[in-house]
């Protein structure tokens, strides 16, 4: 099987990590890519918005199948001229990407389905936005509409700052507070079949202790030792299965990964948000403990045979994520700068490096480009011993003004 990945991030380069461990893949390919995907695909330059040199690219391969990665090719719709074009595509279309790309139109798919989620007003105007903020008091919610990279979510006790960000956008869902921990939740669909995979945990706030500016992400684990039975069962049954039948029923099939991200409150499990692609930093962890060959699952997604396959295997064990931040980030990161100990992270096979934002030197160096910069993962008997793997791993790579959590998975662990 020919393969061909688009997008070039850390979730990318753990798609190709897991891709290139497939004995049915003979050919790995993903466009742009980075320094650290060099290593295991071939790269190819090109504008992952343009669905048309998209497929162009994937005709001239010879792709058997096609992984678009980030959310921002899948709600512009890269995945209809390779659908058009015949070409196996695992993700959704624009029309069903929109499951992302707009949160309004989330919640009201959500109210069709009958998903638990949080009570929400849609603003267009600062009048309807203080209302909104008032009606629910603190902590105040305020979500852009639209696609914001990670970082269109502000949650605050402070009135006046939650209410400069819904001046920010153009339009705004603001929704009541949901307590309790978050869960992340992936499932591969074909548009009726829903394949859970396991739950994960990310951590958003820049900082030890939760503390600091909301990021894309700074790391995240799995298994959740102190999730409930049957978590996936339920969230199968009360999100997951029926979001999937009302998008269908809606004549808009969403095909790819459906992630929901969950809030586990006191008066039960609650819908955050959705996205329509594999969510990084848990896209790390998760694969990371997947025993099944990825290439199979994804291309029964494409084709809609997910029903025909048989459970998924998984390692028993634990696996945790760190991601090595540049300085400045997330407000303003700065990069170009050289990386040292890559290698040495990785030489005694106890963790592994999933590079983000990373790019080559002229010399062949590898330099910082980007936010997050690196995601230093590892899998053991536990989350301790895998938290320990991760942060050995990470003590031996630098760049200048490198940053990190250094509570990863900590209390999950204890």
């Amino acid at each position: 099987m020919k393969v061909l990945v688009i997008g070039g991030g850390a979730r990318e380069h753990a798609l190709c990590r897991s891709l290139s461990q497939d004995p049915a893949v003979t050919e790995l390919h993903c466009a742009p890519g980075n320094a650290g995907i060099a290593r295991v695909a071939t790269l190819h330059p090109v504008d992952q918005l343009d669905g048309a040199a998209v497929t162009a690219l994937a005709q001239e391969l010879g792709a058997d199948l096609v992984v678009v990665g980030p959310e921002a090719p899948l709600v512009a719709g890269v995945a209809d001229p390779l659908r058009a074009a015949g070409i196996p595509v695992f993700g959704p279309s624009a029309a069903a990407a929109q499951l992302e790309g707009s949160k309004a139109f989330a919640k009201d798919v959500m109210a069709g389905a009958g998903v638990p989620t949080a009570r929400s007003y849609v603003c267009t105007t600062e009048q309807e936005a203080a209302e909104a903020l008032d009606a629910f008091g603190a902590p105040y919610v305020v979500k852009d509409d639209g696609l914001a990279a990670g970082k269109g979510v502000v949650v605050t006790e402070d009135r006046a700052a939650a209410l400069e960000h819904a001046k920010g956008c153009e339009r705004v869902v603001i929704e009541e507070y949901l307590d309790g921990p978050e869960v992340s939740l992936f499932a591969i669909t074909d548009g009726t079949t829903v394949l859970p995979l396991v739950p994960a945990q990310d951590f958003k706030r820049a900082l030890d202790g939760d503390q600091g500016p909301n990021t894309g992400g700074m790391g995240a684990y799995t298994p959740l030792p102190w999730a409930p039975e049957g978590l996936v069962e339920e969230v199968l049954e009360t999100v997951l299965q029926p979001t999937v039948d009302e998008l269908r029923r809606r004549g808009t099939p969403f095909s790819g990964l459906l992630y929901a991200g969950l809030a586990l409150t006191s008066r039960g499990t609650r819908v955050v948000e959705f996205n329509a692609r594999f969510g990084d930093p848990e896209t790390q962890v998760v694969l990371a403990r997947l025993r099944t060959p990825l290439a199979g699952v994804l291309l029964a997604a494409a084709n809609g045979t997910l029903g025909e396959l048989e459970a998924l295997r998984w390692d028993e064990g634990a696996a945790v994520t760190v991601v090595m931040a540049s300085e400045g980030y997330p407000a303003n990161p700065r990069t170009g700068d050289p990386i040292e100990g890559l290698d040495e992270a990785e030489a005694d096979g106890t963790a592994f490096v999933l590079h983000a934002g990373t790019r080559s030197g002229a010399d062949g160096e590898v330099l910082t480009a980007g936010g997050r910069v690196l995601s230093v993962t590892a899998t053991g008997a536990d989350l301790a011993e895998a938290r320990a793997k991760a942060y050995a791993g990470l003590s031996k790579i630098s760049f200048k003004g490198a940053q990190h959590r250094t509570d990863i998975a900590a209390r999950a662990a204890q």
